[in-house]
């Protein structure tokens, strides 16, 4: 599955949702989750995000 294409996979909310965390009263994603979910490297998602805070 890979948004970098100009056709876009539908991931099902079910995985989506089997992804989300609660930690601390907090929803949460893993970075390899969001990562695979985006079709980008872990180490690329990570530099994105402090480029974009």
């Amino acid at each position: 599955m890979s948004l970098n294409n100009k056709t876009m996979d539908i991931v099902p909310a079910e995985i989506i949702e089997g992804k989300i965390l609660l930690i601390r009263g907090k929803k949460v994603m893993l970075d390899k989750d969001l990562a695979l979910l985006y079709g980008v490297e872990t180490f690329n998602l990570n530099k994105a995000v402090k480029r974009n805070i």
